[in-house]
């Protein structure tokens, strides 16, 4: 188990890596590659200050973590989903938008069917976050790109793209082709509200449980994973080897784990935990994950309490 403890020099390092954008159109990801980090470490470059800010939300969420401090009231967040699209397919349906929005809200309420195939020794941590979804609204736009990329265009007008509507008390929703072999990408607490939200590839957005094309990643779950950063949760390896994602009830794992690993699958890192690889911060196929830990529920908590990096979302 894990120290929760990040200092601002720590933040420097740990995001001072730039990876350049990758746009080329791939039809399906052989692997989940979730690009957030890489969005975060673009940030950080232009922005030196959000080093600064995130370092700040990050003591505020430890503090707020330590002193147990529980959100008041129902935490119920509106939905605005932007639909960019090119082709047919792309234009994905209302009845595909809606099957993501249910999938959010079973991942999300512990109302996922394979919430019980949590292990043993998981169970004890494994929990209901409690934040429910709404679908609000739903915004359509023809383009002529081809794809997107990982640099926001989409979320810019004077790109082609949608700005977001009500960033500060709306999670906005964008899918359009993002390619590069891509699945998603999620803006983490702090970031500017111009471009807050969460980034999905059509193929992978909402359930597409007989799509040979969506497979192993047609559950629902990107959305599930890059809303969980939305919320602050990072990576359940800390994007570095036995990295630390800042939860203390969650094992340190070597790297991302991909597919569905079999039980139990020991991590390298000191005292050699089983990982758990079922975690929805990890990067299995969607039918292999299916936990949040009550660490993870206590840090996205705290980013809904006075003062908190949304607090704006917090219903009374």
């Amino acid at each position: 188990m894990k120290k929760i403890c990040l200092s601002m020099a720590t933040m420097l390092v740990l995001f001072s890596c730039q990876k350049e954008d990758d746009t080329t159109n791939t039809p399906k990801a052989s692997r989940r590659i979730c690009a957030s980090q890489e969005v975060l470490e673009r940030q950080l470059n232009e922005n030196p200050e959000l080093a600064v800010k995130m370092a700040q939300i990050e003591s505020f969420t430890e503090n707020a973590v330590l002193s147990n401090r529980l959100v008041n009231g129902k935490i119920e967040i509106p939905v605005v989903v932007n639909v960019l699209y090119r082709t047919t397919a792309e234009n994905i349906s209302l009845a595909l938008i809606q099957s993501q929005i249910d999938v959010l809200n079973k991942d999300f309420n512990a109302l996922n069917s394979d919430y019980n195939s949590v292990p043993a020794l998981f169970s004890g941590v494994k929990a209901n976050v409690g934040i429910s979804f709404v679908l609000d609204q739903v915004i359509r736009k023809a383009t002529t790109k081809t794809s997107w990329g990982t640099n926001d265009a989409m979320k810019k007008t004077s790109k082609g793209g949608l700005a977001p509507t009500s960033p500060t008390t709306k999670l906005n929703l964008w899918s359009c082709t993002i390619g590069g072999g891509i699945l998603g990408y999620a803006q983490f607490p702090g970031g500017a509200s111009a471009t807050d939200g969460v980034v999905i590839d059509p193929l992978y957005f909402g359930v597409t449980s007989n799509s040979s094309s969506s497979y192993p990643y047609n559950l629902g779950r990107t959305a599930t994973h890059e809303v969980g950063h939305w919320l602050n949760l990072r990576h359940i390896w800390g994007d570095a080897t036995c990295g630390n994602d800042l939860v203390s009830d969650t094992p340190s794992h070597n790297a991302a784990n991909y597919g569905v690993p079999t039980y139990p699958h020991y991590s390298t890192c000191t005292g050699t935990p089983v990982e758990m690889t079922m975690n929805y911060m990890d990067y299995t196929d969607d039918r292999g994950m299916y936990m949040f830990s009550a660490g993870q529920k206590a840090r996205i908590n705290a980013i809904f309490v006075t003062g908190g990096a949304r607090v704006s979302f917090a219903q009374p």
